[in-house]
């Protein structure tokens, strides 16, 4: 009896050293104790990445800076102008975009009238990826604009299979985003993981899959972690956000992350996931750790 009480006297005074007993029990409280607990080494379970965009009011140099002290190993989204500076500070781009049309959300691959300029634009950047070090490249279907989804679908296929040789080639994969066509980019055409899987069978190269953007996803279909489940392999990448808003991943939205997180290792991945919120505190950074932390599982 006396055994328990002092094991129950440390526990209460190392959670109060840590501030717990004062705060109340929110996910931001629990992650921000460990942290101070356990210190900033993460877990290794997950390879951290940011997008640029979403920090793009810091330099890139600053951004990096930060993202190295936090334990991030990527800054992704950037252009070829700005690989230098990544690799200035021992960071990767996890998924890299090109220049011109490549970059384009709403003319993509499922408009034929498109196919001339990405293809060369893809025939352009594709061996600079693999001379940079890097193995992805992000790209998009465009919007329907009336268009059938099947017809879509043959479309991208048309354009893409005329890439893969020089993907396999130089072993990039294109990477084509999962958008939410409700809230955000009205139209879009890949809005849906089955599309999306449907797209990658037609395509037929280990070179061409899915960015799941889990933000997206949950506002279009929901059912986040069955669906990471059931379509894993089609899937090259990862970004969150927290739903609604895009903003901080922590309880002030309806995913739990560290479940995702959870349920994306169990199915063997290997590749980066990407913070890719939109921060609305002051604290541009203390949000990005905040969020490098919540998706640090064990």
């Amino acid at each position: 009896m006396k055994s328990t009480s002092n094991r129950r006297t440390a526990l209460k005074n190392l959670i109060a050293g840590a501030g717990v007993l004062s705060l109340p029990l929110s996910m931001t409280n629990v992650m921000a104790a460990s942290e101070n607990a356990l210190g900033p080494k993460l877990n290794g379970k997950i390879n951290h990445s940011v997008c640029r965009w979403c920090y793009s009011k810091i330099p890139l140099e600053t951004l990096a800076q930060e993202a190295k002290k936090i334990g991030l190993k990527s800054i992704e989204l950037c252009g070829p102008e700005e690989w230098p500076v990544l690799k200035k500070y021992g960071l990767t781009c996890a998924l890299p975009w090109g220049e011109g049309l490549t970059k384009s959300l709403d003319q993509g691959f499922n408009d034929p009238k498109n196919h001339a300029e990405l293809i060369k634009g893809f025939e352009d950047i594709i061996p600079k990826v693999q001379a940079a070090g890097y193995n992805q490249i992000i790209c998009f279907s465009g919007n329907r604009r009336g268009m059938s989804d099947v017809d879509g679908m043959m479309n991208c296929a048309i354009g893409l299979r005329k890439l893969m040789p020089i993907a396999e080639k130089h072993n990039v994969t294109l990477v084509m985003e999962l958008l939410n066509s409700k809230v955000n980019h009205k139209d879009y055409m890949c809005d849906n993981t089955a599309w999306g899987a449907g797209l990658c069978e037609m395509v037929g190269s280990e070179k061409f899959k899915l960015l799941y953007d889990i933000y997206h996803m949950q506002i279009m279909e929901g059912d986040v972690i069955a669906t990471i489940r059931k379509y894993h392999k089609y899937i090259a990448h990862y970004h969150t956000g927290g739903v609604p808003g895009r903003n901080e991943i922590d309880e002030t939205q309806e995913l739990y992350y560290p479940a995702i997180m959870k349920a994306i290792t169990e199915t063997g991945y290997k590749g980066f996931v990407g913070q890719e919120f939109v921060p609305s505190r002051k604290d541009d950074i203390a949000s990005l750790k905040q969020g490098v932390t919540i998706c640090d599982i064990a």
